[in-house]
Parts: structure tokens; sequence; C-alpha cells
């Protein structure tokens, strides 16, 4: 399922990365039994969302919502080029898979052999996880269209006044991956699930964020979370989780602080999972827009990302903005 669940150290683009030695805990199997000892459906595991299927369909692929074998076979193979670090130009970058010129700040700071990304897409050979609306992308207002190109121009730029201007990916507050809701990127796309009677707690190798949600029928608090205040309930066999009070964005673009997520799992087989969430947020999109797709089985471990807040990348970010400054002021 995953290409290097190796004991490794490295670091991300904006941040350092420390995995650590795998515990001497046994590595999860499939459940014994479907249900848990309260009679709730088992859900627990360590699972991989790893997949090459986009969040939101390309443009060249517009109209078009799953693939024919022979298509998906040259999808898969041109996506796996296209994101190869290991074929990027350092000074062209490569623009299409997020990575800028040199010129325009970018910078390639490590090579194909750290990442994880899927390398395949899902088995309905879809064209996007979104399937609501029907042409497979994100409804972006205009305003939250023009947001999310101007965050962009700014990270890619290295532009900053102060930590509060930066992604909270910089800071290690939020998850490039981990959400909620979790999509897949380019490293770290396991989850593992763990069910006491009246909760039920996801730990994301990404940014290592545990999300403790109670299931027993308790109201929302009123504080504002970074990763917002998440309520479960079980309709059927299926987990629903209601997450809002977000104190900031999400790791969704254009998202904010209004934000209402809803997700919903349900066991498909012993070894899958389907996740769906659906996503609310009138100040960013122009309607509720939804996406969903497989958590799969593996081995494990799941791994530390030693990330923190006091990783050393941000006030290098802010120190390189000043120095840009004082050339711009040179000038």
């Amino acid at each position: 399922m995953t290409r290097n669940r190796l004991l490794v150290s490295g670091f991300a683009v904006l941040t350092a990365v420390t995995l650590s030695s795998p515990p001497a805990v046994a590595q999860f199997k499939a459940p014994a039994q479907a249900r848990t000892a309260d009679g709730k459906p088992n859900l627990e595991g360590i699972y991989s969302f790893s997949t090459i299927t986009p969040l939101q369909r390309p443009e060249a692929l517009a109209g078009k919502a799953t693939l024919t074998d022979e298509e998906a076979v040259t999808f898969e193979a041109s996506e796996n080029t296209r994101q190869n670090r290991d074929l990027f130009d350092p000074i062209k970058g490569q623009p299409s898979a997020g990575y800028a010129a040199k010129a325009d700040g970018g910078v390639l700071s490590y090579n194909e052999f750290w990442y994880e990304r899927g390398s395949r897409l899902t088995k309905d050979k879809r064209t996007s996880l979104i399937v609501d609306p029907p042409s497979g992308t994100i409804p972006f207002t205009d305003a939250a269209r023009q947001r999310v190109a101007e965050m962009r121009r700014r990270s890619d730029a290295g532009v900053g006044d102060s930590y509060a201007d930066r992604p909270l990916a910089d800071r290690c507050i939020q998850g490039f991956n981990s959400g909620p809701p979790m999509t897949p990127g380019q490293y770290n796309n396991n989850v593992q699930i763990i069910q006491t009677p009246g909760t039920v707690v996801i730990v994301n190798e990404m940014v290592h964020n545990a999300r403790i949600i109670p299931t027993d029928g308790r109201a929302h608090t009123k504080l504002r979370l970074w990763s917002g205040d998440s309520r479960g309930h079980w309709e059927g066999d299926t987990l629903v989780v209601e997450t809002i009070n977000f104190r900031r964005e999400t790791s969704l673009p254009g998202s904010t602080a209004n934000t209402r997520l809803v997700e919903r799992f349900t066991r498909i087989d012993a070894d899958t999972l389907k996740y769906e969430f659906t996503v609310t947020d009138p100040t960013a999109y122009t309607q509720p827009w939804t996406a969903n797709l497989p958590l799969v089985r593996i081995t494990g471990p799941v791994f530390e990302y030693g990330c923190h807040e006091g990783n050393y990348a941000l006030p290098n970010i802010l120190a390189g903005a000043r120095a840009q400054e004082k050339e711009q002021t040179k000038e």
C-alpha cells in the first residue's frame, strides 16, 4: 500500500519531520469480530488513504467522472512522472505540482525518496475525490478564489509580517492532509482509529494529531479549536462526526473558521472503510460539497511526525522576508 514504510528521518518543505522508532506494540490486524464489546461497528485499525486521485477534477478531464482501464493506466503514468521530484528542474520548478520557479521563491528541498504519495487511482477510477457537485471541483465564492490565489502567492514568495500571516501548516498546527477532513497528500497518509465506549479517537500520522471524539450524545462546546470541536454519533453502522467551532481556516483551500464539517465512516469489508465528508461554509463556498475516498488497512505502525510550533522553519521564513525587504529597499 505504501512505498516507504521505513525508519527514516526527514523534513518537510517548510517543516521538520522526525520519524521515531516503531513502538513495541503488536502491529494491527483485521478485527476478530465485526463489533466492539458495546455493540458498535468495529472500525479500529491503522489505515492508509493514499491515492493519486486528485481532490478536484483536472481541467483536462472536465465532464469525465471516471476513466476506462486504459485511460487510468495512462493517467497514473503521467501523474507519477509529473509529481516525481527527481525529474524537477530546480530553476523552473514544477508549478503544476505546487512548486514555484526559483525566481518566484520556490525551493526544491529534497528528492523523491522522502515522498509517500499514492501511485494509483481509486478502484472505481474516479477523476476526483469530490463527488458533489458533479463537476468534481470545489465551488469557491469569488472572494474565496481570490483569497486562495493570494495565499498561494504569498506562501511561494515567503512573504509574512508575522507568524499570524503564514499558513497553519508552517506552524505545525494543522497537517497538510490530516485535516479534519483527511485528504491525501505527499506523505504520512496514515491514520489510526481507536474505539472505547462513548469515544472514538482518530490519530493522524501527519503532525501526530489525535482527535478525541465523544459519541455519548454530549453537546458541542463553545470553544474554538485549531482542529474544531468534534462530536460523533451512530447512524446504523455508520459513524457520523460533526466538527464546528474552528479557530481559523482548516486544511481545505479557501476555508474559514465558519466551516461545518460532517464526516462519515462506514466499514465496507474487513480491510476497507468508506470515508466521506461534506463541507459547508457560506463565506467560502457557493454550496456544500462532498468527497469520498477509501481507508485501506495497513500493518502499520504509525510513526511520529516530530513537527511542532517551535520549528525553526517559521523564524527562517520571516527572516527571509525581512532580507527580501532590505534588498528591495536597496534597489
